[in-house]
């Protein structure tokens, strides 16, 4: 079973507004009804869930109500950070069979196309982890802040070897609930992705990584909208 989790229980500070950047209006929809649609219409994906901010539950219960989408299941509630969203996503799957597929998304990147969401589902059928990334064309540079406030580079990576993530990223249940149940062990935790969790507390699974596309970008300041 594969179940899209569209995780939008960010405020959207960065984006200096009262609204959350994921229920801004883009081309006559909000950008979060354009994140379930993308899922809604892939034939290989079982279920929708989607994770939001407490502050905001009952806007999402009413966009929901008048959208009237088919595969949304379950609306969780999420939490100041973005991994809490996470969590609770998996305890609500916790009493599914083991071969459930959680296809994590951030609702921030609305234009992420079929295409990649089948490559993702493809990649479920051999690997028990997956990602979605795409070539850096940019030199990337390691930075080292001295005690001053001064930034100077520390380490240039070789640029092939650069990819920049994307979501969906996805996972076998009992991978991501194990990652997570590790790393809460962990008294230093910190993460900004679910590929990061299970490559730092499962290290013996390998991620695959499916490219994505340019458009495929996310919602982070009024620019990008």
């Amino acid at each position: 079973m594969n179940i899209a989790i569209i995780l939008a229980g960010g405020t959207g500070k960065r984006m200096g507004n009262d609204i959350p950047k994921q229920f801004l209006e883009l081309d006559g929809k909000t950008v979060i009804e354009h994140s379930i649609d993308a899922f809604e219409q892939v034939d290989g994906i079982d279920e929708i869930a989607v994770v939001v901010h407490p502050s905001w539950m009952e806007h999402m219960e009413h966009i929901a109500t008048n959208r009237e989408w088919k595969k949304l299941s379950h609306l969780l509630e999420g939490g100041e950070e973005r991994y809490f969203s996470s969590l609770n996503a998996i305890a609500a799957y916790l009493d599914y069979p083991d071969d459930t597929n959680l296809i994590l998304h951030d609702a921030a990147r609305p234009w992420v196309s079929p295409d990649i969401i089948k490559n993702v589902l493809e990649a479920l059928g051999k690997h028990e982890a997956v990602g979605v990334g795409v070539p850096s064309t940019d030199t990337v540079w390691e930075v080292r802040r001295e005690l001053s406030g001064e930034r100077f580079v520390a380490r240039i990576p070789e640029r092939k070897l650069m990819w920049r993530a994307q979501t969906p990223q996805a996972f076998r249940l009992p991978v991501i609930r194990d990652a997570y149940q590790r790393a809460l062990q962990d008294p230093n935790f910190t993460a900004t992705d679910d590929c990061g969790v299970v490559r730092q507390y499962m290290p013996e699974i390998k991620t695959y990584i499916v490219e994505g596309e340019e458009q495929n970008k996310k919602i982070t300041f009024k620019e990008d909208l």
